[in-house]
Formats: C-alpha cells, sequence, structure tokens
C-alpha cells in the first residue's frame, strides 16, 4: 500500500501529526509519500527515504491524507482528484465538513484504512467554463463557483439562465453556485440550505442580495446554467473552491455538473448527519 500526506504547513501542530502518521505507517510497511511542501519543511533530513509528490515514480498511490481543514482538503482534491485516488481529511483545523477525522483517533483510523474498514463516497463536482479557452485557471469546483464583485465596486448584476430559459438578474454582492457538498461550507454562511451530499442538486445561493424577495434556490444537477455579469468597474471576482482570478465582465460562464468526481473516505461509522450534529451542537 502506499500512502501520500498532503498538509497545511502554516499550521504548527500540522507537522507534528505528519511525524506521528509516518512512523505508524512505516512501522506497518507502507510506502509513503508527501507532498513536496511538507517534505520541504525539514521533513527530508528526518525521513530521506520518504519521497516526494511530484517526483513520485513508484507504486500507484492508494490513498492521500489531507492534514488541515476543508481548505486543505480542498487544495488536496485539487491535486490529485483527477487521478481518481481517494481522500482521507485529518482535521487540524477548526470547523471541518470534509476534514472529519479528529488527530487523537489517527492511529485507529488508519488501522482501518489498512485493515479495508472504510467505504468510498463519490463527491460531484461543478466545471465553469467560458467562451474564450485558457481563461479559467480552476474550471472543477468540488464545494462552489462563487461569482463576486471585485475589489471595493458597489454591487454588481448577475443575470442567470437556467437551461435556456432566463431565470432572474441578481442585484448582490456576488452568486454562490454550490453542489451539495459544499452546501456546509460559503453557501451556508450567506444563509443557503444543507443537502445531503448524495442529493442530485446544484444550489444557487445570492450573497448579500439587494432584494429582500430574492432567496436561495435548489436545481437538478443536470442543470445548464449561464451566467452574464456586469459591474461598475466592468469586472469581477471569480472564485473556484477559493481559488480567485479577476476577470472582465464581458466574460460569460456556464456552469454545470462535471463528469469529474472526488472520492472520499469514509471510516465505517461515520455519517453525514453525525458531523452535522457535532458540528452545529444539534440534539444537545
Amino acid at each position: 500500500m502506499t500512502i501520500a500526506i498532503f498538509g497545511n504547513t502554516l499550521r504548527s501542530d500540522t507537522l507534528r501529526e505528519v511525524k506521528r502518521i509516518i512512523d505508524y505507517l512505516q512501522q506497518r510497511d507502507v510506502e509513503i509519500v508527501l507532498s513536496q511542501e511538507l517534505r520541504h519543511e525539514t521533513l527530508y533530513r528526518e525521513y530521506p527515504s520518504v519521497e516526494d509528490y511530484v517526483a513520485h515514480t513508484g507504486n500507484t498511490i492508494d490513498f492521500a491524507l489531507s492534514l488541515g481543514g476543508d481548505g486543505t482538503f480542498l487544495t488536496t482534491a485539487s491535486m490529485v482528484g483527477h487521478l481518481d485516488i481517494p481522500i482521507l481529511g485529518i482535521n487540524c483545523g477548526h470547523l471541518g465538513y470534509l476534514a472529519e477525522v479528529q488527530t487523537e483517533n489517527i492511529e485507529s483510523v488508519l488501522e482501518q484504512l489498512i485493515g479495508n474498514h472504510y467505504t468510498i463516497e463519490q463527491r460531484r463536482m461543478l466545471e465553469v467554463t467560458c467562451q474564450q479557452d485558457g481563461k479559467i485557471a480552476s474550471p472543477y469546483a468540488l464545494n462552489e463557483v462563487a461569482i463576486l464583485k471585485s475589489g471595493l465596486s458597489s454591487m454588481i448584476t448577475v443575470d442567470v439562465t437556467l437551461n435556456g430559459e432566463y431565470l432572474h438578474n441578481y442585484k448582490a454582492d456576488g452568486l454562490l453556485i454550490a453542489t451539495p457538498t459544499g452546501s456546509t461550507a460559503y453557501n451556508l454562511s450567506v444563509g443557503g440550505p444543507l443537502l445531503d451530499p448524495h442529493v442530485h442538486a446544484i444550489i444557487l445561493s445570492p450573497v448579500a442580495t439587494h432584494s429582500l424577495n430574492i432567496r436561495p434556490l435548489v436545481v437538478l444537477d443536470d442543470s445548464k446554467i449561464d451566467v452574464k455579469i456586469s459591474s461598475r468597474n466592468g469586472n469581477f471576482l471569480l472564485s473556484v473552491d477559493g481559488r480567485s482570478q479577476v476577470l472582465s465582465q464581458d466574460i460569460q460562464l456556464h456552469i454545470e455538473r462535471s463528469q469529474r468526481t472526488i472520492k472520499l473516505v469514509r471510516i465505517n461509522g461515520q455519517t453525514f448527519m453525525q458531523s452535522l450534529k457535532e458540528k452545529l451542537n444539534w440534539g444537545k
């Protein structure tokens, strides 16, 4: 078995937990690969036999471990998701819906992983494109595509067409187009609905809308969404799972469900409802 480890190097506790994982896995003859950032953080001196992810030419990687919060999980997904590598999120951050495993349970969780006591969930993604090739730097979103005002400009107008039918012009600070997985992320903070990650749907949630009669909307995930933006400064901010770029309002966007999916590892016994109750203090 080969396991790749990715982590948030800005957190001091991450390196401590990475060392703990390496020591545990090496005792069980598991081949380990580290992200370049982790290996550079002095770990190459302590573990010279451990390859970095980019240079790895050995066995196929069976799993990726993501140490940090949900942001680190999204970064890991952007690096290994297209290779169909299942990802296990280990929470070294604060609130984690994707990174569910707590650090105090690492050894028992790794033992279950090695012993094949886990399930794989396929999480659907969104893809954003435009009429100009190469303009979208990061086209795939596990959580959300966020269309936002740029800088200190006033609100923007987002004209949305759904499956060829004009829907509405949102006058707001922005519009989120989120997956069920992303319903617990940015979408939750703007008052969007919570969805079970297995629901086949897409969420449209306005950000600080100017009109009180505008509410989040849930549509089928085979919907085709076309977006045209207008703003006073002529630009808008496109953020795909937190990876942002400024684009001209002349660029029109198309968003739909991607053919790509992300494989998320769930240790037996974990459920989405358990995670919700724990994070939101429900049922207490």
